[in-house]
């Protein structure tokens, strides 16, 4: 049993992921044999109330929290077999992950927030991509601003800006709307959709709000660790 995530060329596919806390009387199956499949360029949403395996399954995607059994395999390549290094430059360079609560640098402005995951790799800033990423955000007034000085909103907004810049080949979006007010989570659901639309872009996103999901192209559901 495997989580295989295929070349982004034919798309990615979960199969059989388990994730199990304790043992005995107090064993919790985080995820009980997930599955599905995602094509290029979609748009998904797994939704599910607190406690149902959806974040556990996020994380154990992006590489952050082991399966007790399976497999993930990204572009052919198992990643829990890969070291710290090399899993840690996996998500730098190919996975795009926005946070709850932003997970911004309060000491670094909106452009230096942004390009930071290039300036941790030591890549080479391309302008013309930050400026076209920063005009597509609508923060050309804030690019110098502090978080502190930003609607969380805003914060979000750069959030997704910092995924985006190092083009990857896939976001995940963790409840990324969870934070803010009905206005601001329909300008992140507009901006997560146009990033989609505009930039190809493979998302999953995890949400419990019901009417949020209903934005993506496709709707899973996720109860007691399996899917329903």
């Amino acid at each position: 049993m495997h989580v295989l995530l295929m070349n982004v060329v034919t798309g990615e596919k979960i199969e059989n992921l388990k994730k199990v806390y304790g043992s005995g009387e107090t064993e919790v199956k985080a995820l009980d044999g997930v599955s599905f499949q995602v094509e290029e360029g979609e748009f998904i949403a797994i939704i599910g109330p607190s406690g149902s395996g959806k974040s556990t399954l996020l994380h154990s995607i992006a590489g952050l929290e082991k399966p007790t059994s399976g497999k993930v395999y990204f572009y052919d390549k198992d990643i829990y077999k890969m070291n710290k290094k090399e899993l840690t430059i996996l998500r730098r360079q190919k996975i795009g992950i926005i946070y709850q609560f932003y997970n911004l640098i309060p000491t670094l402005n909106v452009e230096e927030n942004i390009i930071l995951p290039m300036e941790l790799d030591r890549k080479k800033i391309d302008t013309k991509k930050l400026d076209e990423i920063i005009k597509f955000l609508g923060l050309e007034k804030r690019k110098k601003h502090l978080p502190n000085e930003l609607s969380g909103g805003q914060q979000q907004k750069v959030a997704i800006g910092r995924a985006l810049m190092i083009n990857p080949t896939i976001i995940l979006a963790d409840e990324p709307t969870g934070n803010l007010d009905s206005k601001s989570s329909e300008e992140i659901m507009q901006v997560l959709k146009k990033a989609n639309k505009d930039y190809k872009q493979t998302i999953i996103m995890i949400t419990h709000n019901l009417e949020i999901a209903k934005l993506a192209d496709r709707i899973i559901k996720i109860e007691d660790g399996k899917i329903i």
